[in-house]
């Protein structure tokens, strides 16, 4: 599959996202131009002088947190690129404007002045990839100059994370605490470093399974976190699925809603000033929600499972999962109890995000 034309873009885009991640300049490609990129988070000052008095762009989100989107370059969605914002030597300064974390200590920001992305396309794909790398939505930003040590079109990006590219690795028998009945099935894509799980539990049947789409959550699931209900909902599920005829648990390498692990603690600190959920994330450059619901869709494909009973209290679920095909049954709801660090939490899920609590 990998030497297949989407499989040698997508290679180029694992490069490119690798030389992202490791604060080295990469290009990106699409019909309208292409443009030049060092990732503002990555990037040590050493490295800095061929983007020095650069732009700076931004995501619309974190656009509409630095109240741009009143100038007529930033009033359409889209990342937003502020003209001349990358001057300087030093990151530090860029940092100040993309990083919501030092906001109180920089409260002052501008003025400025917004342009033209320079390749509307090739905006949009950085900003996913610096999504699926785990750093800010930020980037310094030039034309096209010369040649590209790393470099991927919009298409590559969209050929990496198409989830049909998804395939089963490995199954075994895996026996756990909700039931001694079970297997474990491994899914993977060829160039991407993620993982996806599904356990299977009980006896498969003809009836539609119940299924859980459980996204990836190091600090609920593994440290038991009181400011989430994901590690209670991961194990409540399991149970629930040992005690119907089967159960499909999917679980999703996508932490925080698709923004990372480290993006995640950041909304945490975020809420520690007072914002919810929904607006940490937003002040972080990211949309509310970044899940790639297409790969559970793939998941069950690759298992042969056209037809389920979803727990879940997130209607929204149901409608993605639809989109891909799935027959979605019944939406079993999942209720259990709260604390006082996950009230607010709840009440946003419920409020905010149109969950049915």
């Amino acid at each position: 599959m990998s030497d297949a034309p989407e499989g040698r873009g997508a290679r180029r885009a694992a490069r490119a996202i690798d030389a992202l991640r490791r604060g080295w300049p990469f290009r990106v490609i699409d019909a309208g131009g292409a443009l030049d990129l060092l990732a503002v988070e990555s990037a040590r000052d050493a490295g800095l002088a061929e983007f020095a008095g650069e732009d700076l762009l931004l995501s619309g989100e974190r656009a509409v947190t630095l109240k741009l989107t009143n100038q007529r370059a930033a009033a359409t969605p889209g990342p937003v690129r502020l003209a001349g914002a990358g001057a300087g030597d030093t990151v530090a300064g860029a940092l100040a404007i993309a990083d919501p974390a030092l906001d109180l200590a920089n409260p002052l920001k501008g003025p400025f002045r917004t342009v033209a992305t320079g390749g509307d396309a090739a905006a949009a794909a950085a900003m996913t990839m610096a999504r699926h790398a785990g750093l800010l939505p930020a980037f310094f930003v030039r034309e096209a100059v010369g040649e590209a040590e790393s470099e991927c079109s919009v298409g590559d990006v969209a050929a990496l994370l198409d989830p049909a590219r998804l395939e089963i690795a490995a199954r075994a028998r895996l026996p756990v605490a909700a039931s001694e009945r079970a297997e474990i099935v491994a899914f993977r894509s060829p160039e991407e470093a993620s993982d996806h799980i599904a356990l299977i539990i009980g006896k498969r049947d003809a009836g539609p399974p119940v299924v859980r789409l459980h996204s990836e959550c190091l600090t609920g699931d593994v440290l038991g976190s009181l400011k989430c209900d994901c590690g209670p909902q991961l194990h409540a599920a399991l149970h629930a699925m040992a005690d119907a005829p089967w159960g499909v648990l999917l679980y999703l390498r996508q932490e925080g809603r698709g923004i990372g692990l480290v993006n995640k603690l950041r909304a945490y600190a975020l809420q520690d000033q007072g914002y919810d959920t929904v607006d940490a994330n937003l002040r972080l450059g990211f949309p509310v929600e970044a899940r790639d619901f297409a790969i559970a869709g793939r998941m069950l494909e690759l298992l042969n499972v056209p037809r389920i009973r979803l727990m879940t209290n997130n209607p929204e679920k149901v409608a993605r999962l639809e989109e891909e095909g799935v027959e979605v049954v019944e939406r079993i709801p999942l209720a259990l109890p709260t604390n006082k660090y996950n009230e607010q939490y709840l009440a946003t899920k419920r409020d905010r995000t149109g969950h049915q609590l």
